[in-house]
């Protein structure tokens, strides 16, 4: 079936300047332009997002008549696919008008939030939706937690990851519905697209016919592709499978303690497929090896993503996430009496003598209060500011297994524009890569008609977070000489880089390895009136922007069901806590 495109245009010609969203004392918009700000740091790591210079008088010359030219692009997307009336999706748009058709307190609770990700975000827009008043705030001068991206000297953008939104990721839809910014996704073509590294410079695809339902376009899909697997690898992994599909979500749920390594070669999968495929799909999934991964890890992902027609179909945000998609969420919580204030760290969660949350007490001497308090910052900084004498306490002890994993997204801009490359994520299939793309095709903001900006992620990144930027640059030099071979030289001597950004995050997702799926805690916690939200939290998602959402509205969601309690000051806490659902 021949799939229409739709083209959609951009004016680069215009500046774009993210607002600051608050201070301490007001939530007033000014226009700004971002500083060059940090990723996320922890006592006795180092600076992250930093950047280096080529100094050379053409290369400047090039990129400032670049910002200084008017110009107007045109770029080629898919339609929107049809995604409303996918059983998930409807289940996530039920929870979103719960709130909003909530009946209304009595008195609003204050709810204060720390981090503004997307699952603090998520927590406060819901909550503002079921007319509380949410105060969120993040310790950074940017928005978006582990979508944050920065602005430097040329007007460029650099971000904390390489995003991709996926047909399979409902509540991120429907918020992207909620808010009117359909139009913001770039969706592309329905295919997973694979570098080659026997074959420098070519790929091998998978790509799912539109003429078929889930799972039929997934299994034609595979079984078309004849170049990564061969038909006896395919029968072989097909039948390991078996008791996955047979067993449905107990087996899935039972297979936390096993590796996707030694999952494969229990089932009798030849170790050819977990090398031809299943790395890259770890390394994207959660910036680490098959030998270390869970294999609840991808048979969740092959279940969101098979089972429905268009849940494996990707799409790009066409600009930054600070200003394309977490700053429509501020608007939306401001608009309905919500706070968002920058430059507000946490230092210290402050306690009653009954144990219970006073207050939070900020780096600047502020203490903010509140009527219940939710921590959506990642896990590793939780545990940082965990009061002692909740560390005993059996819910939060669990949370010493759930550790960041170390992750690098590195931006290089060439002076060139590359061949080699295509409008979509592709699979890197490198030892030292995940995945990548070339922005200026992807990306409407970042579109350039004469340069490449190849973001990729660099993973698994344990052993190279530490090092510098120019030995990170080098390696990934080499391996996209690999890829590039006729256009890309280690040594420079093909393709010239402009400039570069190497954004280093200490501690990224939780790393999902084998155990770490009974230490999730649910998102109430046995603290009263404290909640937590995060993609770690409890959630039929993975550690993924989905997973975030979905923690923030199931965050909200027990909040509002607690109200009463919590603005009688706990005395109508029921003795059996009821647990947030895990939907």
């Amino acid at each position: 079936m021949t799939q229409f495109l739709q083209a959609s245009a951009f004016d680069l010609s215009k500046q774009y300047q993210i607002p600051t969203v608050s201070s301490l004392n007001s939530c007033k918009r000014n226009g700004c332009t971002l500083r060059k700000t940090k990723g996320l740091l922890f006592p006795g790591s180092s600076a992250v997002g930093t950047t280096l210079r080529i100094p050379s008088g053409d290369a400047f010359a090039t990129r400032h008549n670049r910002a200084a030219s008017s110009l107007k692009v045109v770029c080629i997307d898919y339609p929107r696919p049809e995604l409303e009336n996918t059983i998930n999706y409807l289940e996530a748009a039920q929870l979103s008008s719960s709130f909003r058709t909530a009946s209304r307190p009595k008195k609003p609770l204050e709810v204060v939030i720390a981090g503004a990700g997307l699952a603090g975000l998520s927590t406060a827009k819901y909550l503002a939706d079921a007319g509380h008043k949410p105060i969120l705030l993040e310790a950074r001068d940017v928005l978006g937690g582990k979508v944050a991206a920065w602005k430097d000297e040329d007007g460029d953008w650099y971000e904390t990851g390489l995003h991709i939104f996926f047909g399979a990721y409902p509540n991120i839809q429907n918020l992207f519905g909620e808010l009117g910014i359909n139009d913001r996704l770039q969706w592309k073509e329905h295919s997973m697209i694979f570098a080659m590294p026997n074959k420098p410079g070519e790929f091998s695809r998978f790509d799912f016919p539109e003429s078929l339902p889930a799972p039929l376009n997934g299994v034609l899909a595979i079984l078309k592709n004849n170049e990564m697997l061969t038909w006896p690898e395919k029968v072989k992994f097909a039948i390991g499978l078996l008791p996955a599909i047979v067993g449905g979500q107990p087996y899935v749920e039972a297979q936390d303690g096993i590796t996707v390594k030694d999952w494969m070669r229990k089932q009798g999968v030849p170790d050819r497929v977990t090398e031809e495929v299943f790395i890259a799909m770890s390394k994207a999934l959660n910036f680490i090896n098959p030998d270390e991964l869970s294999m609840q890890c991808i048979l969740i992902a092959l279940n969101r993503f098979l089972q429905e027609k268009h849940g494996s179909k990707m799409a790009f945000l066409d600009g930054n996430p600070p200003e394309r998609l977490c700053m429509p969420i501020v608007d939306h919580i401001q608009s309905r009496g919500g706070e968002v204030r920058l430059n507000s760290r946490i230092q210290k969660i402050d306690l009653n003598e009954d144990g219970s949350v006073r207050s939070f007490i900020l780096n600047d001497g502020n203490t903010i209060q509140g009527d219940a308090y939710v921590f959506a910052t990642p896990v590793d900084i939780l545990k940082l500011l965990l009061p002692e004498d909740w560390k005993t306490i059996p819910y939060f002890r669990k949370l010493e297994k759930l550790v960041g994993v170390p992750v690098i997204n590195v931006h290089i801009w060439f002076d060139r524009k590359l061949q080699n490359t295509y409008d979509h994520l592709l699979f890197s299939r490198s030892s030292l890569l995940s995945v990548y793309a070339d922005m200026s095709v992807t990306c409407k903001e970042y579109y350039s008609p004469k340069e490449s900006m190849l973001e990729l992620v660099f993973a698994p990144a344990e052993e190279w977070i530490a090092r510098s930027d120019e030995e990170i640059i080098g390696a990934t030099m080499r391996e996209l000489e690999k890829l590039f071979p006729d256009e890309i030289a280690a040594d420079g001597s093909k393709a010239k880089i402009l400039k570069y950004h190497v954004v280093k995050t200490p501690r990224s997702v939780y790393k999902t390895i084998p155990g770490t799926e009974p230490c999730r805690p649910l998102q109430r916690s046995p603290i009263e009136g404290f909640y937590l939200a995060g993609d770690y939290t409890k959630q039929k998602y993975l550690a993924s922007m989905e997973g975030a959402v979905l923690s923030g509205k199931l965050c909200a969601q027990a909040i509002a069901q607690d109200c009463e309690m919590l603005l009688l000051g706990g005395r109508a806490r029921p003795k059996t806590l009821a647990e947030a659902t895990t939907v």
